[in-house]
C-alpha cells in the first residue's frame, strides 16, 4: 500500500515521503497512529500546500535542539558508586541515573533520551550520547567514580 508520511519514522522514511509499506504495517500501525495517509492524490495536494509552513517549523525545531546540544556538550556529571576489587561496580550506572544527576544540575533530559549500548559497570570516564531530535545528538562527559565510605 502507498502511503504519505506525517512524521519522521525511523527504518520507513521521513515526513512528507510516499513510500510503499506492507497492507499489515500500514492498517495496523501507521494508519491507526495517524503517522501516515494514504497516498491518494487529494492527499498528496493537501499536503504540498501544508509543507512550507512544516519546513519553517523544524528548522525552528532543529535550531532549538541545536543550541540544547551546544549547552549540553559541555556538562561534565560525576557518579559516586559503590565498587569492589578491580574498580567493579555493586550495582550498575544506567541512564535513570545520568538523567537524575543531570535533573541535579538543572537539565531536564528523559532518561529515554540517553543512548547507553549496556548499563556500565566499572569505574572510569565515558561520553554518553544524547540524542535529542533525530539530527541531532549531544555528548555528555560522565565520570565514575568510588563513593567515599
Amino acid at each position: 500500500m502507498k502511503v504519505l508520511l506525517l512524521d519522521n519514522i525511523e527504518n520507513i522514511g521521513k515526513r512528507g515521503d510516499v513510500k510503499e509499506v506492507k497492507n499489515g504495517l500500514a492498517r495496523n500501525f501507521l494508519l491507526p497512529k495517524k503517522l501516515a495517509l494514504r497516498a491518494t492524490d487529494h492527499n498528496i495536494k493537501a499536503w504540498e500546500s501544508r509543507l512550507n509552513s512544516l519546513k519553517l517549523k523544524d528548522a525552528k525545531i532543529v535550531e532549538d535542539a541545536q543550541a540544547i546540544a551546544d549547552t549540553l556538550n559541555t556538562v561534565e556529571i560525576s557518579i559516586a558508586v559503590k565498587a569492589g576489587e578491580e574498580d567493579k561496580l555493586f550495582g550498575s550506572v544506567t541512564t535513570q541515573n545520568i538523567s537524575d544527576a543531570l535533573k541535579e544540575k538543572g537539565y531536564e533530559v528523559d532518561r529515554k533520551t540517553i543512548l547507553l549500548s549496556e548499563a556500565i559497570k566499572t569505574l572510569g570516564n565515558y561520553d554518553i550520547p544524547v540524542k535529542l531530535h533525530p539530527e541531532v545528538t549531544a555528548n555528555i562527559k560522565l565520570d565514575v567514580v568510588k563513593e567515599e565510605e
